[in-house]
This record gives structure tokens, C-alpha cells and sequence, in this order.
């Protein structure tokens, strides 16, 4: 698997891209894999990889703020990320004390209804 940010219309999303065999097209998407640094930010979170509270998303939308960062301290009730789903934002609030081991969306992201959004330890 390979991290790799992508920009639209101003609009940064992380995304994953498996590479399933030996082809033109993966070697020409290497170019945008050197372009993006989002893979650098992606292993600080590993440094507490052992998340055992996951934090999903409670419904579809767009993620429009992260106001967490990783190994940043949390209570319960704190702010973590916002959605935005029909015009209206929500907060995603920490289920209990902990501190923030990954951050799995980034600003901008289009997320599912129970998408991990960041893991607390």
C-alpha cells in the first residue's frame, strides 16, 4: 500500500493505492507519490499504533477540521473533528480520557458512516 495525497480543486485528500502487478500505470503515479509529503506525516502516528479506542464516524459527510493532533492529551467530551453532512457541523467528541495515537482523515475528506476517524490510546 502506498499514502498518497491528492489535490482537488484546492482540496487535499489522503488516500491508499495498492499496486496489484507490474505495469505502465503504477510507475507513472510514482511521480505523484514524490510530490505529495502527507506519507511523512502518516508515521508519527505509528508511535502509538496501539490505539485501542476507535472513534468513528457517526455519519456520512466531509471532514472540515481537525482540531486534534497526534499525541495530543484529550477528555471525554473534548472536540476531535468536525463533519459537515447537509450543511450543518458536528462535532466528533472523545468517548472517554485518552491521548491521540493516529489521525486517519485528513481536512476535506469525504467519509462513510463508520469510518475510523482517529484511534486514542
Amino acid at each position: 500500500m502506498k499514502n498518497l495525497r491528492i489535490t482537488v480543486n484546492g482540496t487535499a485528500y489522503d488516500v491508499q493505492v495498492e499496486e496489484l502487478g507490474e505495469s505502465a500505470a503504477p510507475a507513472a503515479a510514482a511521480p505523484a507519490a514524490k510530490a505529495a509529503p502527507a506519507p511523512a506525516a502518516k508515521p508519527a502516528a505509528p508511535a502509538g499504533a496501539a490505539g485501542s479506542v476507535v472513534v468513528k464516524a457517526p455519519m456520512p459527510g466531509t471532514v472540515v477540521n481537525i482540531v486534534v493532533s497526534a499525541g495530543q492529551s484529550v477528555k471525554a467530551g473534548d472536540d476531535l473533528v468536525f463533519i459537515e453532512a447537509m450543511k450543518m457541523e458536528t462535532p466528533v467528541k472523545a468517548p472517554q480520557d485518552g491521548t491521540v495515537a493516529t489521525i486517519d482523515v485528513a481536512k476535506g475528506e469525504a467519509v462513510d458512516s463508520g469510518k475510523v476517524l482517529v484511534t486514542l490510546n
